[in-house]
C-alpha cells in the first residue's frame, strides 16, 4: 500500500457520493406531464367531471441514454467501492498507531501539526511524519 492508494481511497469515497447523486439526479431527468380531461361518470345520474391524468413522456432513444449513464457510473462506483475495501482491509492488519495516524492525516485531511497535536505524547509534526514515512517505506 502507498501514499497514493490511500489518497485514491478518499477520491473514491467522494467519487461514491457524487455517482449516487448522478444517479438521482439522471433518474429525475424525466419529464413528467399532468392534463384534465372531462368526462361523466359511467352509471347514471351522468353527471360531467373533471379528471385529472399524469405520467411521463420518455421516448425510446430517451430511456436508452439513461440505461446506459446508469449502468457506467454504477461500474465505476464498483471499482471505486471494491478500492475502498481493499484499503479498509489492509487498515485492519497494520498496527492502532499507524492507523490513527493515518486517519487523522488522510481520511481527515489534517495537517501533520495537528495529527501530532491529536497522537499526543509530545508528538512533533516531524516525527509522526518520519514514523508514518518508515512505516509505508517498510511495507
Amino acid at each position: 500500500m502507498d501514499k497514493r492508494v490511500l489518497e485514491d481511497y478518499i477520491d473514491a469515497c467522494e467519487f461514491i457520493k457524487e455517482t449516487e447523486a448522478e444517479i438521482k439526479k439522471l433518474e429525475m431527468k424525466k419529464r413528467f406531464v399532468q392534463d384534465k380531461v372531462r368526462g361523466s361518470n359511467p352509471d347514471w345520474p351522468y353527471e360531467e367531471r373533471s379528471f385529472s391524468l399524469g405520467g411521463s413522456v420518455e421516448t425510446a432513444a430517451d430511456a436508452f441514454t439513461l440505461a446506459r449513464e446508469k449502468r457506467i457510473l454504477e461500474e465505476q462506483r464498483k471499482v471505486a467501492s471494491d478500492l475502498k475495501l481493499g484499503v479498509e482491509e489492509w487498515m485492519k492488519e497494520i498496527p492502532f498507531r499507524m492507523q490513527r495516524i493515518i486517519r487523522y492525516k488522510f481520511f481527515n485531511r489534517l495537517s501533520w501539526e495537528e495529527v501530532a497535536m491529536l497522537m499526543g505524547r509530545k508528538c512533533t509534526a516531524g516525527s509522526v511524519r518520519m514514523e508514518y514515512q518508515r512505516f509505508m517505506e517498510e511495507n
